[in-house]
């Protein structure tokens, strides 16, 4: 199509839009209350009217209302859009509307536009991409170059056998499309035990998960409980293990992650988000760049809560195998699917307009539903989709660039399926820990909700933007949002030593990060040997490796080295000699190899359980009440992907461990033209 033809579909096309607006906005005028529109003439001119006035007034209003938007959930800028939509009457008709009514036709214009546009042929980001690239235009100067950019965009707790599941199902046609043209190529490779976000990311972003045995784990020498995705604790695990060279760190940006990979720019990250120069300053823009974004965010929120009740309620009546999906659930889900993946995406396509070199941001909506309905249900797929579907927008955004892009798609871990420890046996682990301990109590802290702390992060955030009214929120704000948790600002010191006195006194602390369960012992500061273990508590290890539901317990040998033990075997980290079963059988090729690195730790639990793997079911039995989980050995929970451009080199072995996989990437930026920085113990 010649230039003048394409802009002229262009006109035509927006045309049809504007007529079919009118025609909608009329209608909402006969319906709610205080909207006097008499005629489609009057609503041609007042639609027209709200489009100018958001192309004048919206790039400044929601700058400076920026972190109030945010922290009401972006309901101030429905307030924003009414106020103009009554501004836009009172011009073209006289007329006085109320706010509520104008808020009210605003709300329904969002999803008479997110309906239409796509519709009419017409790129529905195209208007706030326009007002991000003026707002960016001297980067993109700066950025201007052949050198392609990547985005890495990773979509949580995916594992490599369902993706290919998908794939031919046809639930990504997006990935489909790149793996069929031959643009893109699809491998897997093999992540590392713990298999969940904390130490996977901190391998995969910063180069380093030493130390990490699970996603939450005690540290006896400090008295000190570690919980990844707990804001204070992602910035102790980042500052052990960060050495500025992370893979992000050559000008990069982190979008919705646990960690920085040492990028100068992060948003909802948790290691950063009190960080002073690395968050904040409008970095939310993007994602409030279109007027009406938010509201169809909204629309879509909702719509989403009413499909996770519908789904829970199909569940339920077919008789099968299910967890609470109720209380706050649906709307922590909503909030985790919808509103937290919109906020990624628009900053994603704020970070390509601008030409921003590298990017990584994760995408956590399949693994929480995954999680609570399971790894295939036709619910987790549905959310595949969309993530799917936003590596379409992304596709499109990406031709409005100052340089070419890579889209990359990956994972951190997988999931494997399986009914609850708990439903299974009757019991939890901590039931188990003590009864086998003679009925003593143990400190076993509840698992809080990933999604808690990725939104509570975001909100947490906002209070921090750099600006005049940030500091007005900030001020008028009397309570922080902490960790996921609610607590004064000045019981910050009396939080933190409640935390590291948590479970003091107690026999054992016992904690569960999906399939995997950590006990620490408390009569000694060091790590116990497996005798000195039977000592104090007889039968605690045999009733813990000989339970059903348990596939193995890794505890320290009298003679220094780490022993897996079993049902009916055991075996020898030391030398791999196996006396009767070998307990890790049926847990893959690399399981020893993957213990014996666990069992160097430092913070290496006394004994380290590993739920059950029913191998011919391929399902475990995790200790969280999830029916997909992830945090141990066993299935496709070890096995997530990564789907990068053809033209990269290929691997020159099986990728194991989320370390080497850095190492891949940095390779492969390397091969791009990107610049990064080196570790420090590299030349």
């Amino acid at each position: 199509m010649t230039p003048s033809r394409a802009l002229l579909s262009r006109l035509l096309r927006g045309l049809a839009l504007w007529v079919l607006t009118a025609l909608a906005f009329l209608a909402l005028a006969a319906v709610v209350p205080g909207i006097g529109v008499p005629r489609f003439g009057t609503a041609l001119l007042a639609t027209a009217t709200i489009a100018v006035l958001n192309a004048i007034l919206w790039p400044l209003l929601i700058r400076v209302a920026l972190p109030l938007t945010i922290l009401t959930f972006g309901l101030a800028s429905l307030v924003l859009n009414g106020i103009i939509i009554t501004i836009a009457l009172e011009i073209v008709d006289g007329a006085d509307p109320t706010l509520l009514g104008a808020i009210a036709v605003a709300f329904f214009l969002a999803l008479v536009e997110m309906l239409l546009t796509p519709a009419v042929g017409l790129d529905p980001d195209a208007r706030a991409l326009r007002v991000v690239r003026r707002r960016a235009r001297k980067a993109r100067r700066k950025n201007l170059t052949d050198v392609p950019g990547v985005i890495l965009f990773e979509i949580d707790g995916l594992s490599e056998p369902v993706l290919r599941r998908a794939l031919e199902e046809g639930h990504a046609p997006t990935m489909a499309r790149w793996i069929e043209d031959g643009s893109h190529r699809l491998l897997g490779w093999e992540c590392d035990l713990s298999s969940q976000t904390g130490a996977s990311q901190a391998g995969l972003l910063l180069g380093s998960n030493h130390d990490m045995p699970a996603f939450r784990w005690h540290e006896k020498d400090n008295g000190r409980t570690i919980v990844s995705n707990r804001m204070m604790d992602a910035v102790e695990i980042e500052r052990r293990r960060s050495d500025g060279g992370g893979l992000l760190a050559g000008g990069g940006a982190s979008r919705g992650n646990m960690f920085s990979g040492d990028a100068p720019r992060c948003s909802v990250t948790m290691s950063t988000i009190r960080a002073p120069g690395r968050t904040g300053s409008g970095e939310f823009f993007a994602y409030f760049a279109d007027p009406f974004g938010f509201a169809r965010t909204l629309l879509l929120y909702f719509g989403d809560v009413f499909t996770e009740r519908r789904a829970s309620r199909r569940q339920r009546r077919a008789g099968a195998e299910h967890v609470n999906r109720g209380g706050l659930y649906p709307w922590m889900r909503a909030a985790i699917t919808v509103a937290m993946r919109d906020l990624n995406v628009a900053l994603l396509m704020g970070d390509i307009i601008e030409g921003i070199p590298v990017v990584y941001s994760t995408f956590v909506g399949y693994d929480e539903v995954a999680h609570h309905s399971g790894i295939a249900e036709p619910d987790a797929f549905a959310v595949l989709r969309r993530h799917d579907a936003e590596l379409a927008r992304l596709e499109r955004a990406v031709r409005r660039a100052p340089r070419p892009y890579h889209l990359v798609v990956l994972s951190d871990h997988g999931q494997t399926q399986g009914r609850p420890f708990r439903q299974r046996y009757g019991l939890t682990l901590e039931q188990l820990v003590e009864e086998a301990m003679g009925g003593v109590d143990v400190f076993a802290p509840a698992s809080v909700d990933e999604g808690f702390a990725t939104v509570g992060g975001a909100l947490t955030e906002a209070r921090a933007e750099d600006s005049v009214a940030g500091r007005i929120v900030a001020r008028a704000t009397r309570k922080r949002l902490v960790d996921g948790e609610v607590a004064l600002g000045s019981n910050r010191e009396a939080m933190e030593q409640m935390r590291a006195e948590a479970g003091a006194g107690t026999p054992a602390i016992v904690l569960a990060s999906g399939g995997l369960g950590l006990i620490t012992l408390s009569a000694s500061r060091e790590r116990m040997t497996v005798g000195e273990i039977g000592e104090l508590y007889p039968g605690l290890v045999e009733t813990l490796s000989t339970q059903p539901g348990i596939g193995f317990v890794m505890v320290r040998s009298d003679q220094g080295h780490g022993i897996v033990i079993g049902a009916s075997g055991a075996r020898n980290l030391e030398d791999d000699d196996v006396t009767g079963e070998d307990p890790l059988r049926h847990f893959g090729a690399n399981a020893a190899d993957h213990l014996r690195r666990t069992d160097g730790f430092p913070h290496c639990p006394d004994i380290l359980v590993n739920c059950a793997f029913y191998a011919e079911a391929n399902e475990v039995a995790p200790f969280e009440e999830f029916m997909g989980s992830h945090g141990a050995l066993g299935g496709w929970q070890m096995h997530p992907f990564a789907l990068v451009p053809a033209e990269w080199s290929a691997e020159p072995a099986p990728i194991v461990g989320v370390e080497a996989m850095h190492l891949e990437l940095r390779r492969w930026l390397g091969e791009t033209g990107l610049e990064l920085r080196p570790h420090r113990n590299q030349d």
